[in-house]
C-alpha cells in the first residue's frame, strides 16, 4: 500500500512525525508532501496568484510553499504522478477538527482533495486542553489509539467522494472510553466570543473564540463525542447540495416562469 501523509502544521510538526510513525506500521512505502510552514484555518484554498516553490528533503520527503490543497495537488499531479498513492492521512492535527471547523481546517480539507481526487482519505486530529498548548500538547491519545482506528477503517470499501474525519480526546490513553462513530456537530456561533484587545503600539486587535457547544439527543455528534472521552470517527461526503430544498426551490422558479 502507497500511502502520502501531508498536514496544516507545517514539515517538522510534532503530529506529522507521530503519524508517519502510525503509516509506517501499515506499509514501507510511505510519502509525505506537506506546508513548508504552519497553515492551520487555511482550509480548501489553493494558492493562484503567487509561485508556489517545492523543496526536496529524500527521495520520499518533500515541503510545499503553499496550503495543505496545494500539497496534495503537487503530490497527485506531480511528484507521485507516476505512481498514485492507495491512501492519503492528513494530520496528526495539534487540535480537534470538530463540527464546523472542517470547513476552516486545512487538515481536513487536504483530505478532501485526496476525496475529490478518488484517493481513499483521513484526517486525523488530537484535542487538547486548556493544560495543554502549543509544542506542549500531548499526542498521547492519538499515539495510542491510531492504528485501532485505522485497521478497521482500511478494511472498508468508503463511497466515492468521501473522507473519514477522526479525532481523538484529550485524556491519557487508558482513560480513552473506546471510539463512537458519529455525525458532524454544530456550535452556536450566534454568541461567538470576539476579544477586542489594543497592541502596544495603541492599534486594536481583536481574538476570535469559539462559541459554546450545542448538545443533541443521545449525545450523537462529534463535539459529544470527544468530550465524553472517546475517539470520534465522522464519514464526510463533498456533495454540499441540500436535497430537501431541491423541490421547494423548482416550485418556486416554475412560479416565476
Amino acid at each position: 500500500m502507497r500511502i502520502l501523509l501531508t498536514n496544516d502544521d507545517g514539515i517538522n510538526a510534532r503530529g506529522l512525525k507521530l503519524l508517519e510513525a502510525v503509516a509506517r506500521k501499515l506499509s514501507d512505502d510511505v510519502w509525505i508532501v506537506a506546508p513548508t510552514e504552519e497553515q492551520s484555518g487555511a482550509g480548501h484554498s489553493l494558492t493562484l496568484t503567487t509561485p508556489v516553490r517545492l523543496r526536496r528533503h529524500d527521495d520520499r520527503r518533500f515541503s510545499v510553499t503553499g496550503t495543505p490543497t496545494d500539497a496534495v495537488m503537487l503530490a497527485l499531479a506531480h511528484i507521485m504522478k507516476d505512481s498514485p498513492p492507495d491512501l492519503i492521512m492528513s494530520g496528526i492535527n495539534r487540535g480537534a477538527n470538530l463540527a464546523e471547523d472542517v470547513t476552516y481546517s486545512g487538515t481536513v480539507s487536504a483530505a478532501m482533495e485526496g476525496a475529490l481526487a478518488g484517493v481513499r482519505s483521513i484526517a486525523l486530529s488530537q484535542a487538547y486542553s486548556r493544560e495543554g498548548m502549543g509544542d506542549t500538547v500531548p499526542f498521547a491519545a492519538a499515539e495510542a489509539w491510531a492504528e485501532r482506528v485505522l485497521a478497521p477503517l482500511l478494511e472498508l470499501e468508503t463511497e466515492p467522494k468521501t473522507l473519514i474525519n477522526v479525532n481523538f480526546p484529550a485524556m491519557r490513553p487508558e482513560d480513552v472510553k473506546g471510539i463512537r462513530v458519529c455525525r458532524q456537530g454544530i456550535r452556536d456561533y450566534g454568541r461567538l466570543r470576539i476579544v477586542e484587545r489594543t497592541d502596544p503600539r495603541g492599534y486594536g486587535y481583536y481574538w476570535f473564540g469559539l462559541g459554546p457547544m450545542v448538545e443533541t439527543p443521545g449525545h450523537s455528534t462529534d463535539l459529544e463525542a470527544v468530550a465524553d472521552g472517546y475517539v470520534s470517527v465522522t464519514p464526510l461526503h463533498l456533495d454540499l447540495t441540500h436535497d430537501a430544498s431541491l423541490a421547494a426551490l423548482h416550485d418556486r422558479f416554475a412560479e416565476k416562469v
